[in-house]
Order: C-alpha cells, then sequence, then structure tokens
C-alpha cells in the first residue's frame, strides 16, 4: 500500500461476498471511476482467489487489500494472495503484532475511547471506528479531542451526504462498503452506477 498515495485520496472501498464470475469487471469499474484503494473481505466465498483475480486486473492501477482478518490463518491466506494492506473488525493482538513487525499497513477495528487508545498504541497506521454509521461523525469529533494524533479512520454508513461531516470531525480517511457496492446491481452487471456513485463520492470529497 503506498500511504503518500492513499493519503491524496483516503477512500477505501470494502468488497464483500463478491463472486469470481463479478470480481474482474467490477475491478475495471472501480479503476474507471477514479477509486485507488479496496478491501476485500475474507469471509468472501473463494476470497483468496477473488484477491488474486482483482490483483492481476488491476495490474497495479489499485492498492489492494484483505478485510475482516480474524485468525493468522486468514493474515497467511491475504498476504499469500497478494494483500498490500489488512483491516480487522477488532485489535487481533497477533496478527497486529505481526503486520507491525513486518511493516504492513494495518488497519484494526475499535469503537470505544479505550479500544480506540490500545489499537494506537498497538502500531496501527490507522483506527478503524467501526460501525460508525451508528454514532456518525459527531462520535469521531469528540474523539478526536482528546485524541488529535490518533488517525481514525470511519467506517460504515459513508454517503455523499456525511462525507464532508466525517473528514470535518477529524477523520483521516473513511471507506465504504455496500451503500454503493449493492448486491442487485452487482447481481445484475449494473457496474456503471456503482462507478457513478464512486465518481460522485470522489467529487464530494474533493470539493470538501
Amino acid at each position: 500500500m503506498d500511504l503518500i498515495q492513499f493519503k491524496k485520496l483516503p477512500i477505501i472501498g470494502i468488497l464483500r461476498g463478491v463472486g469470481l464470475d463479478r470480481i474482474e469487471p467490477l475491478t475495471k469499474s472501480i479503476i474507471s471511476s477514479g477509486l485507488k484503494t479496496i478491501e476485500i473481505a475474507m469471509n468472501t466465498p473463494d476470497a483468496a482467489k477473488v484477491l488474486r483475480k482483482a490483483k492481476k486486473t488491476a495490474r497495479g492501477r489499485l492498492s489492494i487489500g484483505a478485510g475482516t482478518v480474524l485468525t493468522m490463518k486468514d493474515l497467511d491466506k491475504a498476504l499469500d494472495s497478494g494483500a498490500t494492506f489488512i483491516i480487522m473488525p477488532t485489535l487481533v493482538p497477533d496478527v497486529m503484532e505481526y503486520c507491525v513487525k513486518k511493516k504492513i499497513p494495518v488497519f484494526p477495528g475499535a469503537l470505544t475511547p479505550q479500544e480506540i487508545y490500545n489499537a494506537w498504541r498497538s502500531g496501527a497506521t490507522m483506527v478503524k471506528i467501526f460501525p460508525a454509521k451508528f454514532l456518525g461523525p459527531g462520535y469521531l469529533k469528540e474523539i478526536n479531542a482528546p485524541f488529535k494524533n490518533i488517525k481514525l479512520l470511519a467506517c460504515g454508513g459513508v454517503t455523499t451526504h456525511n462525507i464532508k461531516s466525517f473528514f470535518q470531525s477529524g477523520a483521516s480517511a473513511v471507506a465504504f462498503g455496500a451503500s454503493i457496492f449493492k448486491k442487485e446491481w452487482i447481481k445484475r452487471k449494473e457496474f456503471f452506477r456503482i462507478e457513478e456513485c464512486i465518481k460522485e463520492l470522489i467529487r464530494t470529497f474533493y470539493t470538501a
């Protein structure tokens, strides 16, 4: 993961449950949208194969990481498949320790002040605030007050309507998933809809 590039466009797309027969055209649409970073959830069926196919399709035009990494087995599978960063819904100590030791960008999930502090102290690249949609930008603003040095990734419920608020409230990055990667669009192969939604999200970010 190119962290300098990520800082320029700090938005991650989360792919979960996308089949092998859909990942190639979806990846092409994501590239066309201008998005630079995606994660593939490791609880996706055939996740390793999906990740490899996305990497092959992207040919270096996307940073592709692995999400929902909960065990060392998940981590090994993700790294063997070419993941360049790791995202977790919570702090998994052995996964965290390995990533920090090997200098692999790692984003553990947390919610409470204590969890956020522990995740950051463990060596997080950023701490994923999850699920952000239930508490909203206001919660990040409150967290940012005592923890100004902690980089926060808002995950869940990010849309064109609130992306500005998340960044204004102290988020260093955001992640979106099913709000744009709608199952019905993927099922019907309406990838152009996804592409347009991502473009709109990116436009909104740049005007923030």
